[in-house]
């Protein structure tokens, strides 16, 4: 497989073509990741910091960092605004039901509690914490937060979602020599960052308090 995964890195187009082909696919992912919460789009912006630390080009890293956030935040405001609709309208609509069946409902009590303490500055930390951003979104549609006020705490959001994932992808890369193992590393992180949150509720779930183990 490792072999495999090197012979395919040698055989890769030239640098303008990768970042020709690279930056609009970024883009696509990523807003498509936004819309649609199943494409790991962290993993993404690791994966391409690391292909661009290793370019020549000094804006390369500047450029994924853009596409990146600029791509999250249309994502981001377009499922708002499609949630909107599902929230005006009496039957709601399918991404109302989708953003509601993905926010577990105790999250969705602590991103309702949270907006009301903090307001719109809880966004920031919602695209920051793993599987966050979904709750946070659900509590602004339920409390009919205007769209434009939304957009305003997501742009913030989106330049540290992105920044936080691209310094993961720079430290893959500045740790492995070739852009593979990089791009390996980052990837295993994210997902391990992505996946921690749910392991430790399940633990929780299973030993924490009230549980027949704790309780003996």
């Amino acid at each position: 497989m490792i072999q495999e995964i090197q012979q395919l890195m040698r055989e890769l187009p030239t640098e303008s073509t990768q970042q020709a082909v690279g930056y609009p696919t970024l883009f696509t992912l990523v807003a498509l990741g936004s819309l649609v919460p199943v494409v790991p789009t962290g993993a993404l912006v690791s994966s391409a910091a690391v292909v661009a630390f290793h370019q020549t080009s000094p804006l390369s890293l500047l450029f994924v960092f853009l596409v990146a956030s600029g791509a999250a935040f249309l994502g981001d405001v377009c499922l708002y605004w499609l949630g909107q609709r599902g929230v005006r309208s009496k039957n709601g609509s399918k991404w109302l039901s989708a953003i509601t069946r993905r926010a577990a409902p105790e999250r969705l009590a602590q991103a309702q509690e949270k907006l009301t303490d903090h307001g719109g500055t809880v966004l920031v930390l919602s695209r920051l914490i793993p599987a966050g951003r979904i709750p946070v979104m659900l509590a602004c549609l339920l409390s009919r937060m205007p769209l434009r006020q939304f957009a305003r705490g997501d742009i913030p959001a989106c330049l540290a979602w992105a920044a936080t994932y691209q310094l993961i992808g720079i430290l893959g890369g500045s740790l492995f020599p070739e852009p593979w193992q990089g791009v390996v590393a980052a990837i295993a992180l994210t997902l391990l960052i992505s996946g921690a949150p749910a392991v430790w509720r399940r633990l929780r779930a299973r030993f924490g308090p009230g549980t027949d183990g704790a309780t003996r």
